[in-house]
């Protein structure tokens, strides 16, 4: 999930300004600053390439971060949402170089963890749902379907069970974690209903939570929960007085459109509107890339913890280049956001052994786990850059 508002962790948030914005002035209400004048350029990086490397130098990369993870956890973990990440990440990393220890170590964990879910067939929780995506990706290679069991009949429940409602995904993590698995089982059974269930859902979060929906047509960005959405949510002010557009929340939102849209039928009536919000999210990180190829962990305040970020900017990562790759963007216009972004996380947060730096641990805002350094690692950071170099890959090639 991140942190779902059901489960928040006790976090501790600044309501206060800093001398420097004292003296400074603070932003205006709602206002989004320009993030290329506040943000330097990273420690020990200029400012990036707008050129992608080669394929081959990608791949290299990809197999340096995935190599290292994988080299210091023997144990692949457990069933839940930020190892199962990790391990969508790793599935990609698989179909991009062919490396049959990366396919070894999936049938690894999923043999572990029974291919079950956390909480079992029952839940409705989307974060339980996630190790579905890693499962299903099993299954396309080994064709058992006892791999795709649990996820199947978790969805089943939920589509054709007495339980109608639709109100479960109140946070936006929810649509990476849960989307793209009412795509596949749909195709699995080739049972619409399952898609017809995941527009419900969908449109739920997008126009009905707080009253309105997480997101905001004006700005093409996501609010994470109710608790952000602007201007009255509980938690809808920056310490510096601007809205509150988690990168990361975000970047779940830009990989749950891209995933889905990769596995939706380009006939199904609802493809338009999931097509409508990649552009959307492009055009709005367009204005707020950092100098040095990041975006900040609020999309509208730079000011607030102004460092590098490296799990957002790699879910970016991952949405823009699928977004150029399938004609949904401009390529000329977003190939030199993207090289940016790849090149900047390579070169300030890869370390020399395949460490990924600069992760934002688990949280649900900006202020969450503070602060990111280059030593701040995590599964699912890891899984969101290999999805991002999977895909450059493709580009680069």
């Amino acid at each position: 999930m991140d942190v779902d508002p059901r489960h928040a962790e006790g976090l501790n948030r600044r309501h206060f300004l800093s001398g420097a914005l004292l003296a400074g002035g603070a932003l205006a209400a709602g206002a989004v600053a320009a993030p290329r004048a506040a943000a330097a350029a990273a420690p020990g990086a200029g400012a990036p390439s707008a050129v992608l490397p080669s394929r081959a130098a990608v791949l290299t990369t990809l197999r340096l971060v995935n190599d290292h993870w994988i080299g210091a956890h023997s144990d692949p973990g457990n069933n839940q949402w930020a190892r199962a990440t990790y391990f969508s990440g790793n599935m990609a990393a698989y179909r991009a170089t062919g490396e049959p220890r990366y396919l070894a170590y999936a049938r690894t964990w999923g043999e572990k963890n029974g291919y079950g879910l956390n909480g079992g067939v029952a839940t409705r929780f989307a974060d339980n749902h996630t190790a579905g995506q890693a499962y299903f990706d099993l299954y396309d290679i080994d064709r058992d379907p006892a791999y795709v069991a649990d996820i199947v009949e978790s969805l089943r429940r939920m589509t054709h069970g007495t339980n109608t409602s639709n109100s479960d995904w109140t946070w936006v993590d929810a649509l990476h974690m849960a989307m793209p698995n009412f795509v596949r089982v749909a195709a699995y059974l080739n049972d619409p209903a399952y898609l017809d269930k995941l527009w419900s859902l969908y449109s739920f979060t997008k126009h009905s939570v707080a009253g309105g929906g997480l997101y905001d047509y004006t700005d093409e960005l996501w609010f994470r929960d109710a608790n952000y959405v602007w201007p009255n949510g509980s938690a809808a002010h920056s310490p510096n007085g601007a809205k509150v557009y988690w990168s990361r929340g975000n970047g779940w939102a830009f990989a749950a459109h891209a995933k889905v849209l990769g596995l939706l039928p380009p006939g199904d009536n609802r493809w338009p509107e999931y097509r409508y919000n990649p552009p959307g999210l492009s055009r709005a990180l367009l204005t707020r890339q950092r100098a040095d190829g990041f975006w900040n962990v609020n999309l509208a305040d730079p000011l607030q913890h102004p460092g590098p970020e490296t799990s957002g900017t790699a879910l970016f990562t991952f949405g823009l280049a699928y977004a150029i790759r399938t004609g949904l963007i401009s390529r000329t216009t977003y190939l030199p956001v993207l090289a940016r972004a790849y090149n900047g996380m390579v070169a300030t947060a890869v370390h020399p052994d395949g460490l990924l730096g600069y992760v934002q641990n688990v949280g649900q805002d900006p202020e969450s786990s503070q602060p990111v350094t280059y030593n701040s690692t995590a599964d699912f950071g890891v899984g969101a850059f290999l999805l991002a170099a999977a895909e450059v890959a493709t580009l680069a090639g």
